[in-house]
């Protein structure tokens, strides 16, 4: 077999350039870091960052995540030329794309915590993250097209830009999570702060393929004023701070929601079966406790006919669906007439008969009290309701609360949401409710 010596030369050349580099003092390796930013405020109209909901723009962030992955060694090739993870298929997981002339040169995940939890809570300690306040997700499935590696960020930071955006105004998430391998690690504690959730590398991360990998978290609540420290003094293409809290990007195209509801789920019945049966091996190679879930997840008709089998009486359903939403609302005690007694409140979960809500009041229990929320941007219900229980999910503030009868608004939101399962069939059903 013919060596090429100068690929080995390049690689040995490489090698002794990251060692010196590491040698480096740290904050001198994160100012050097820095120095790489070019974050372009007004990129090429020929650029547009969008959800991935169609079987093309899917397939080819699959593809494209798939070659990255291979290249990089965190995957044995697939006979489907894709990577496709089971968390793609769930409808808490929403992919971003970068498309350049039509043609998908970016892409990176956001995935909500579901029933699966997360890819990294495998082997990353996430109890100091979840002891703070507001929802987690992670980040994954990040890839960029070789053409536009070496171009000084002009994918990667509007796809990240776009997924800040994403993931502080429409995912509902103040905690972001990664796993990425140890050489990347300081690029992201250098320009967005990460911190590590663990001290030591975990020298086995099976969702890469055995890749070493490190665990971080960055709070998204209060990133904003340290970027801003960093970065106050930087010229516009290297301020960070600007670029992802004012710079306003009119390649971005945000999901319309008419409702005020945290996810955007695309995977129709069909997209479903063609990529995790037609075209890859992955319903096919799911445990049996995970075939379980989801059917509990997937619970229309429709869905059960291309998901994996399970004998039916392991299927548990709820008896009444919760739904993630971002509604803010006011509680008045019925036993008072005191402004005092009116309480701000976020409802971040809802069913047909309940829901549960954040305050930073303490709420008296076993009290019926009135609930004005707001459901969307014209559509406002209101309720009789009772606090039932204070600590929801093991954390001060949030409550759960039982709707003694919901008014006709109330029904038809549940309605709708409980009638189809992608941001399209939310969009098309509530254009008929006003």
């Amino acid at each position: 077999m013919q060596i090429s010596w100068t690929k080995v030369l390049r690689k040995r050349l490489h090698q002794g350039l990251r060692k010196a580099f590491s040698a480096l003092p740290r904050d001198t390796r994160f100012a050097v870091y820095r120095s790489f930013v070019d974050c372009d405020p007004t990129p090429s109209e020929r650029l547009v960052l969008k959800i991935a909901e169609s079987r093309e723009e899917l397939e080819a962030c699959f593809s494209l995540l798939h070659d990255a992955y291979v290249d990089s060694g965190f995957m044995r090739p697939d006979p489907s030329g894709m990577r496709v993870t089971i968390y793609h298929a769930l409808p808490t997981t929403t992919t971003l794309c970068a498309k350049w002339d039509g043609e998908v040169v970016g892409t990176i995940s956001l995935i909500r915590e579901s029933a699966f939890g997360f890819p990294l809570q495998q082997v990353f300690d996430l109890s100091g993250v979840r002891q703070k306040a507001g929802k987690l997700a992670e980040v994954s499935a990040l890839a960029v097209h070789p053409s536009f590696r070496k171009t000084g960020g002009a994918i990667l930071f509007p796809l990240m830009k776009f997924m800040y955006e994403y993931a502080t105004h429409y995912f509902d998430t103040r905690h972001l999570l990664i796993a990425v391998n140890p050489n990347r690690i300081e690029m992201y504690e250098s320009l967005l702060f990460f911190e590590r959730l663990t001290a030591n590398v975990v020298e086995n991360y099976d969702f890469a393929n055995g890749a070493p990998a490190v665990g971080a978290s960055l709070d998204l609540q209060l990133a904003p004023a340290t970027l801003e420290h960093v970065y106050q003094n930087k010229s516009p293409r290297k301020d960070l701070y600007a670029y992802f809290t004012k710079t306003q990007l009119p390649n971005l195209i945000l999901p319309h929601r008419r409702y005020f509801t945290t996810n955007d789920p695309v995977l129709t019945p069909a997209l479903l079966d063609y990529f995790f049966n037609e075209r890859t091996q992955g319903f096919a190679n799911l445990d049996p406790r995970k075939k379980v879930l989801l059917h509990s997840i997937y619970d229309l008709q429709a869905y059960r006919e291309v998901l994996p089998e399970v004998p039916q009486q392991d299927v548990q359903v709820r008896q009444h669906q919760r739904f993630s939403v971002k509604c803010p609302g006011q509680i008045r005690l019925d036993s008072s007439e005191e402004k005092a007694d009116e309480f701000a409140i976020q409802v971040i979960e809802v069913s047909e008969f309940g829901f549960q809500a954040y305050t930073k009041e303490e709420l008296p229990l076993n009290i019926w009290s009135s609930a004005t929320v707001h459901l969307g941007k014209s559509e406002i219900s209101v309720v009789k309701v009772l606090a039932v229980r204070g600590k929801a999910n093991g954390f001060n503030g949030f409550y759960g609360f039982r709707v003694g009868e919901p008014d006709l608004i109330w029904r038809k939101f549940v309605n709708v949401l409980q009638q189809g399962h992608t941001h399209e069939d939310l969009e098309h059903a509530t254009l008929y409710l006003a």
